[in-house]
């Protein structure tokens, strides 16, 4: 890698670090220089903007956590119970990406970005938009081979276990992990209802 890739990386993960823990919003570009111990013309040589640094830092490190950490094959010929709810137990529980008193970086950035910048909120919908469809292109898989009614309706499924995921690392923020604890529960319950 170059020095100018590895200084462009090195901004971009110590400003993710950064906006992850005090929010877009509020993390100065004079705080991310202060941090990555770069110069201010450095910093624009390689963004032209904050909002641009924030979009790759969408693009490059949230799309690859995404990709590694919530983007994995699920097996049609198993339960919901043992794939979605693996899934998404795994995210809340075992994913050491995401610290349970900062909430879910993508969650927060929709809501403080979002309503606020159509760019931003494009990056962020991709996101949303590939796991609801992996999830929905599961359910659609599994009613094929019997694991689940054929009457489900599939892209509400998603919508419905997403919005959870979304409530659960937000109230993680203030009620710690009982917060997950409770969602998976009910959850798997709800999995269960499917079948």
């Amino acid at each position: 890698m170059s020095k100018a890739n590895t200084t462009r990386k090195n901004i971009l993960e110590k400003a993710f670090a950064l906006i992850y823990k005090n929010g877009y919003q509020a993390t100065s570009i004079d705080e991310i220089i202060a941090t990555t111990q770069v110069t201010k013309g450095a910093l624009y040589y390689h963004f032209k903007s904050k909002d641009d640094m924030g979009l790759a830092m969408i693009k490059e490190i949230l799309y690859m956590v995404t990709t590694s950490n919530i983007l994995k094959a699920l097996d049609a010929t198993k339960s919901p119970q043992s794939e979605i709810y693996g899934m998404m137990n795994s995210l809340l529980n075992n994913t050491t990406f995401f610290k349970i008193e900062y909430g879910c970086p993508i969650v927060n950035l929709i809501e403080e970005m979002a309503p606020l910048d159509t760019k931003f909120a494009k990056e962020l919908r991709k996101l949303f938009v590939q796991w609801k469809k992996q999830i929905i292109d599961y359910l659609d898989e599994a009613k094929k081979t019997n694991i689940i009614k054929d009457n489900i309706d599939s892209e509400q499924v998603a919508v419905f276990i997403l919005i959870g995921y979304n409530g659960a690392r937000n109230l993680g923020k203030i009620l710690g992990k009982s917060s997950y604890n409770s969602y998976l529960k009910e959850l798997k319950n709800y999995l269960t209802l499917l079948q």
